[in-house]
């Protein structure tokens, strides 16, 4: 188990395959954590650095209260990826986690050479939408809101008949209340449009057909 502590947070990581490899980098969705990656890493070449990391408030980093920003999301993955002496890396994000690669990308290209966009966008909802969603989730918790927010993740086929998807549903639902609604209200605040439109690295876009989040 590896941990980095930035002071203000703690974050969990794991540097796992060849470490004079190509470092691939992986972020992952709202109300995740990095194991959500667990089956496409054995699909990799051989040969490469695979590093993944919780988010803070997610998984096995550490919860900071109150709202937090994508800069300090984008921030994290910078202070990891400098921590682990990593250059050039492709940053693969789903989500929010295309969020952060987006904003990393803008602010250090140094560490950034390609992107892998998953399921994601320059800005994703709008205010008003976030901020309904966060009052649902502290009066009554992630569990309230876990229903609709699957169907969103998964087809209806697959929430019927894979046994995997109960496991989808704990990993979401004992995500830290105030890990979802401060990194809610990070994407809330979010429009990457203008860094965006001006970045001209290899990227890759991926939209799943059945995807309903984003």
């Amino acid at each position: 188990m590896q941990m980095l502590d930035l002071g203000d947070v703690k974050l969990h990581y794991a540097d796992q395959g060849d470490p004079n490899g190509a470092p691939v980098v992986f972020a992952n969705s709202l109300g995740t954590d990095f194991r959500l990656w667990d089956q496409v890493l054995p699909l990799l070449p051989a040969g490469l650095r695979l590093i993944r990391y919780d988010k803070r408030g997610h998984g096995l980093s550490s919860c900071p209260t109150g709202d937090y920003f994508m800069g300090d999301l984008v921030q994290d993955a910078a202070r990891l990826l400098d921590h682990l002496k990593v250059k050039d890396c492709v940053f693969v994000g789903l989500s929010i986690g295309g969020i952060i690669a987006q904003g990393l990308a803008a602010e250090r290209l140094d560490l950034v050479r390609a992107m892998v966009l998953s399921n994601t966008g320059a800005k994703i909802g709008t205010q008003d939408m976030w901020a309904d969603r966060m009052a649902t989730i502290r009066a009554g918790g992630i569990a309230s809101l876990a229903g609709p927010i699957l169907e969103r993740w998964f087809s209806k086929d697959f929430r019927a008949s894979d046994p995997a998807f109960s496991a989808w549903r704990n990993m979401l639902e004992r995500t830290p209340v105030d890990g979802y609604l401060g990194c809610s209200a990070a994407i809330s605040e979010t429009d990457l449009h203008d860094s965006t439109a001006r970045l001209t690295l290899p990227t890759l876009g991926i939209a799943g057909s059945e995807d309903g989040a984003t």
